[in-house]
């Protein structure tokens, strides 16, 4: 018997891992701190991340577990919260733990806690005595719905987002990020490893807007946007706390570069045929 637990459910990111692994017929479940909201064939268990005995019980019976962080800009309480989900891990004798880390992480220090949170979870887990996959995003296709983005896009053919014209990056979708998370929850001789995922295609912000003009059938340009305006928009939506703290990773790329944080995929080493980009667009 394989049980699945996977936190986030109710998130774009775990939404779609638990959508994906409901359609294999084993029992799903999605870590919620209350009932509702989550995908369909995906059972509650009910826990506060913050509550050891509740990620305990959780866990109970559990075999395999996906793992992304909540939007939590606290250092003290994301670690409290992966103590707590590696001890339950442990407890429960899970088979194979894969952790999103909703980004990929500079090589070295940058005080910004989107990044340091989630390099310091990778490090917990695969330190965990838990057999841990660590998987690390670029950007998700899915963020270009937004819409202060998708509203300028059709109205005006511009694809406005926080990042310099020339950066390469391997956009992935949600659904590709499910079934290498689905992959690797599963993939023989991987355990121990941090894998950078990405889409098929590494591509600047030109690139992706002629995609976009392909996948469309107009014609597409892009603009990079100011990191200051883009938290701006989403304070309206988030509010500012949570806003710096999505924000603060955008203002660290372009003040401190980085060209190739984004860039490449090890798809192949989980054996996964991504989603051709015009595709994904579409």
């Amino acid at each position: 018997m394989t049980t699945y637990l996977v936190l986030g459910a109710r998130g774009s990111q775990g939404g779609a891992v638990a959508r994906r692994l409901a359609l294999t017929g084993h029992e799903v479940r999605g870590l919620v701190r209350g009932p509702g909201g989550l995908p369909g064939g995906v059972n509650p268990a009910i826990a506060d991340l913050a509550d050891p005995a509740q990620v305990k019980a959780a866990f109970d019976g559990v075999t395999h577990a996906s793992v992304t962080l909540p939007m939590v800009f606290d250092a003290d309480a994301t670690a409290r919260y992966v103590d707590n989900i590696a001890g339950a891990a442990q407890a429960a004798g899970v088979r194979r733990l894969v952790l999103n880390t909703s980004n990929r992480q500079p090589d070295r220090p940058t005080g910004v806690l989107m990044f340091e949170t989630r390099r310091a979870a990778a490090e917990t887990l695969l330190a965990s005595g838990v057999p841990t996959v660590v998987l690390r995003p670029p950007l998700y296709l899915d963020n270009l719905r937004a819409p202060w983005v998708a509203e300028r896009l059709e109205r005006e053919g511009t694809l406005s987002y926080p990042l310099p014209a020339g950066l390469p990056v391997a956009w992935l979708s949600h659904d590709d990020l499910a079934a290498l998370t689905e992959a690797a929850l599963h993939r023989p001789g991987i355990e121990g490893e941090a894998l950078d995922i990405g889409g098929p295609r590494t591509v600047t912000g030109p690139e992706l807007a002629a995609a976009f003009s392909a996948a469309r059938g107009r014609e597409i340009t892009y603009q990079a946007l100011a990191p200051a305006d883009f938290e701006a928009g989403l304070t309206s939506t988030f509010g500012p706390h949570v806003a710096a703290g999505i924000a603060a990773t955008y203002h660290w790329i372009a003040e401190h570069g980085d060209d190739q944080i984004f860039a490449g995929t090890a798809a192949d080493r989980l054996g996964v045929s991504l989603t051709p980009l015009e595709e994904a667009l579409r």
